[in-house]
């Protein structure tokens, strides 16, 4: 039986990121390293889980490629791609 995955872009100034929703326990993978080794700022982390904390969904891992734009931009491209 074939894994359900979605996927999606999200934009926001110059940062495109690039988004991947599989069932799984929650975690958060962005250009292949962990959530916390990524962003330092917790604002940041926060911005990217507000989608799935908002609609109570912590059955999905997230993979993400991302790149353009600052850390921010970044953050808000995530979380667009996400929702």
């Amino acid at each position: 039986m074939a894994k359900v995955q979605y996927s999606a872009v999200g934009r926001r100034k110059k940062a495109i990121a690039r988004v991947r929703l599989m069932a799984g326990d929650g975690k958060i993978t962005i250009n292949k390293r962990d959530i916390d080794n990524y962003f330092g700022l917790e604002t940041l982390k926060m911005t990217v889980r507000q989608p799935l904390v908002l609609t109570n969904q912590n059955s999905f891992d997230v993979a993400v490629n991302v790149n353009g734009g600052g850390l921010t931009g970044q953050a808000g491209a995530i979380r667009h791609g996400i929702s």
